[in-house]
């Protein structure tokens, strides 16, 4: 890219959030009107925690006092090692804007994030639900590794990529309080997720006004955060490993990714009806289509063969 090309580029997507401006303070209000209060002590059972060894003098975890199933704390980790790199989320947002509604937004946000991850590691905590030191360990790991956005990502392309992951994490909370089998837990996972059904909404508000008023952009970055959408944890030591017994357990895969995530939000946003638009959205208009028919097809690939390993796993045991 030039520098002739790179300042046009720059120039236009900072006229972009101009214009955004008063759909976020909109958006802001709306949000404030309709998010609840709620507080992360009230979720925890206090009653069940003491010490651990150290400095109080307590008993050491031992693997035997996590009453959760293995696969419920595993997705409980990996959502809330997510949650933990909250910082490096804030930094790259911050580009909106530090001042007005955007600013507002930004904070506000981070602060809502910020008391989920509060709620999930008092809750594993006071449970005793997963060995303190390994967790602390991982987090060390994680957040040292911080968060980028990818090359190429502009303010647009991070507005899009969080309306579909607000509700990619809203899906992995609910499905990993069910499979906690504790309804304390469904009942926290469950206020988390109502928490990034709201996020998702403003984000998803967002890009349609963005649409209205740089259609071939957004169409652009729409497709591009769509082919390549990987979760804000990915950099978790053994992510893909973790994700695979996440997706086998039926708690976050490419079916519910495509029809719980993909689809409902291209389907709000009129993706594939939309007029207006020029060679270059429509040329990125294709390549969305084509890569969610292949989307579709690759989950009904996954689902069948998580179908033979369940039925492999069901007849060894029955041996």
């Amino acid at each position: 890219m030039t520098m002739l090309t790179e300042a046009a580029a720059e120039h236009a997507e900072t006229a972009l959030l101009h214009e955004l401006q008063p759909v976020v303070a909109e958006n802001l209000d709306r949000h404030l009107a309709v998010a609840k209060e709620w507080f992360p002590h009230e979720y925890v059972p206090w009653s069940d925690g003491r010490n651990f060894e150290g400095l109080l003098g307590g008993e050491p975890w031992r693997p035997e006092e996590a009453k959760l199933p293995e696969i419920a704390r595993t997705s409980l980790v990996v959502n809330l090692l997510t949650e933990d790199n909250l910082p490096g989320y804030h930094f790259a947002i911050a580009q909106f804007g530090k001042d007005g509604a955007w600013g507002s937004w930004v904070n506000r946000w981070t602060a809502e994030e910020a008391r989920h991850g509060t709620a999930i590691r008092d809750y594993l905590l006071a449970t005793r639900a997963v060995d303190p030191r390994a967790l602390e360990r991982v987090r060390m790991d994680h957040m040292s590794l911080g968060y980028d956005r990818p090359d190429g990502f502009s303010a647009l392309h991070a507005i899009a990529y969080a309306a579909f992951q607000e509700l990619a994490t809203r899906i992995s909370h609910r499905n990993t309080g069910h499979f906690s089998e504790d309804p304390i837990c469904e009942a926290l996972l469950a206020r988390v997720a109502a928490d990034e059904n709201l996020h998702m909404l403003f984000y998803r508000n967002l890009v349609a006004a963005a649409f209205e008023i740089d259609p071939d952009r957004t169409m652009r970055a729409v497709a591009d955060v769509v082919t390549g959408f990987e979760m804000p944890g990915s950099t978790i030591k053994d992510f893909g490993r973790k994700s695979a017994q996440i997706a086998i357990a039926g708690i976050y895969d490419l079916r519910l990714h495509h029809d719980d995530v993909v689809q409902p939000v291209l389907r709000q946003l009129r993706v594939f009806e939309r007029g207006g638009l020029g060679p270059e959205g429509e040329a990125a208009r294709e390549e969305l289509a084509v890569f969610v028919a292949r989307l579709d097809s690759s989950a009904s690939s996954f689902v069948a063969r998580r179908e033979a390993i369940r039925h492999a796993r069901a007849a060894r045991a029955g041996a």
